[in-house]
């Protein structure tokens, strides 16, 4: 599933991405809790958003990656990601 998560991500479809996370999905950026809707509004969606996947480890739930947004530019980012039933029912985010 987090598979589908970074193909949502990086097609900016909403809807696929949203359809990948748990009903009550929750994330943090930078160790701050945010809203999903809304971070992915602005972070995402909002500002085309893409991922490029340096490294892969603890079987596919953690992620090193080039972010790319036109809000902020080029960043190296780690994301960790709670997959529960299939679907990401959390995830982590921050500069690498």
């Amino acid at each position: 599933m987090v598979q589908e998560f970074v193909d949502a991500l990086n097609a900016n479809d909403q809807d696929r991405l949203f359809a990948a996370l748990t009903d009550d999905a929750t994330m943090s950026d930078d160790g701050v809790e945010r809203n999903i809707t809304q971070w992915t509004g602005s972070e995402v969606f909002g500002a085309n958003g893409h991922m490029r996947v340096e490294s892969v480890a603890d079987g596919g739930t953690d992620l090193v990656a080039d972010y790319t947004n036109s809000r902020w530019g080029s960043m190296r980012t780690s994301w960790r990601f709670t997959v529960r039933d299939g679907k990401v029912a959390r995830f982590e985010t921050g500069q690498a």
